[in-house]
């Protein structure tokens, strides 16, 4: 029956997008091209860049200075200033991805929210899916909070717990949409069926009016920082200063195959 391959491909359509637009929240945002192999740690005595694999590992900088490894660099007064503007970026960034990663766990949620209303059964049902999801997204938000709130940003900690939020809950939804579509199916009531019919385009209208506008907007913002991460990247190419084994500091990477900005960035070969 139509309404039941319909609502079904809704339910498994918000099983697959919800959990992929949580994974897109990256300060390594694979659409501008630009990744970082580090953990970065924003605190008030410098910022620190570390992983566990390839070297160097430990980077430090602040003020001017800049340790690797342990190890104190020679610095000149014009990588100096460099690095000054580079600690500067990196300060005012992780605060606008803390906020883009909020908003998107806010939309994400108010789409959630948008789909339990339309198809719960009932006062004491809205308020049993609503609680629910009130309690994940709170969860959610103080994961960002108590990461990249602080300044501190981990490889895929963010983005999994964000994913495993998200997945819980349009598992709860999923097993509701397609249990109401099955059932309505089944009872062989047309009124019920098209009653359920009615709700799906309903929750069509509500997405468009009310999720997809902030969406656009979310995805405006995030591309904004784009130039931002390519200035990083300038910056750190305008070093004179080489690590021990002649290489220049890269902290911040660019691939050309993942740049879906339609701005054209600087060919890597060219470095």
């Amino acid at each position: 029956m139509r309404m039941t391959s319909a609502v079904t491909l809704l339910a498994l359509g918000l099983a697959m997008s919800l959990p992929a637009a949580a994974r897109d929240i990256h300060i390594d945002d694979a659409s501008c091209g630009y990744q970082t192999a580090y953990d970065v740690h924003v605190e008030a005595s410098g910022i620190r860049f570390q992983r566990d694999d390839g070297r160097p590992s430990n980077v430090f900088m602040h003020d001017g200075q800049l340790r690797v490894d342990g190890s104190a660099v020679a610095i000149t007064a014009s990588d100096a200033a460099h690095l000054r503007q580079y600690e500067s970026n990196v300060r005012s960034l992780l605060p606008e991805v803390a906020g883009i990663a909020r908003e998107g766990v806010d939309i994400g949620y108010a789409a959630m929210r948008t789909v339990s209303m339309t198809f719960a059964e009932g006062d004491s049902e809205r308020r049993k899916l609503t609680d629910r999801l009130d309690r994940r997204h709170a969860q959610a938000i103080a994961a960002i909070d108590s990461s990249l709130g602080r300044g501190i940003w981990k490889h895929g900690q963010v983005s999994d717990a964000l994913a495993d939020s998200v997945e819980e809950t349009v598992g709860d939804l999923v097993g509701k949409v397609t249990a109401s579509a099955v059932s309505a199916a089944l009872s062989g009531d047309q009124s019920k069926v098209a009653a359920l019919e009615a709700r799906a385009d309903s929750l069509d209208k509500s997405i468009d009016k009310e999720i997809n506008a902030r969406a656009d907007h979310l995805s405006a913002r995030a591309m904004a920082l784009c130039p931002r991460l390519q200035a990083l990247d300038q910056l750190q190419r305008q070093l004179q200063l080489r690590l021990a084994d002649g290489s220049r500091l890269q902290l911040v990477t660019y691939d050309k195959d993942n740049d879906k900005t339609s701005a054209k960035q600087p060919d890597v070969a060219s470095r």
